[in-house]
């Protein structure tokens, strides 16, 4: 692994693990995210976006294994996440083991097993899922490249990671369906 790579992400766990929030490239666009775990840490990034609190965020985990750790996952699921090769984030039913202020008020949580070498180690070496959510404050419109991020906002994260600023992501926010209790799904984000 590159040096700058090892370096930024260990200093991206260290952050998280003192309930900081990071500004960082995620497998799709750039995002701040924090413990998904630390309600302290989600609040901050709610006050920093100066976000809906009704609106939930995104968490991204490392591997599908991980996911009955977090909600209720019906078996196709796994068959799914396998099929598909871009982003897919998935609303699941009755979250647990998170922060009380991330779970949405009928209990669900929208989950993406992230692929790429940035964030699928920082998930894996830091041991719990991170909150994602575009780096962008309130109403505003998602960056597609790290200069895109207002200085505002960068000001405000508690840690800047200083890999991949230059790179120009073609993939644009993932794709999000939400399981419904009758084994059904719908399809909120194409």
């Amino acid at each position: 692994m590159d040096e700058l790579l090892e370096q930024e992400i260990e200093n991206s766990v260290k952050a998280l693990k003192a309930g900081k929030t990071i500004l960082y490239p995620t497998d799709t666009i750039w995002g701040i995210g924090c413990d998904a775990t630390n309600a302290k840490a989600v609040e901050k990034i709610y006050k920093i976006k100066k976000r809906n609190k009704e609106k939930s965020m995104i968490i991204l985990l490392d591997t599908p294994e991980k996911l009955k750790n977090y909600a209720e996952v019906p078996e196709y699921v796994y068959d799914l996440i396998e099929s598909t090769d871009k982003p897919l984030t998935i609303i699941y039913q009755k979250a647990k083991n998170l922060a009380k202020n991330l779970i949405a008020k009928d209990k669900t949580i929208a989950i993406r097993i992230v692929k790429g070498e940035y964030c699928s180690e920082l998930i894996r070496r830091f041991g719990k899922p991170v909150v994602s959510t575009s780096a962008n404050f309130a109403g505003e419109p998602s960056p597609v490249t790290f200069n895109d991020i207002s200085e505002k906002l960068k000001s405000k994260a508690g840690y800047v990671v200083k890999i991949f600023q230059n790179r120009v992501n073609s993939v644009k926010p993932s794709k999000i369906i939400k399981l419904e209790s009758d084994g059904l799904f719908t399809i909120i984000r194409e």
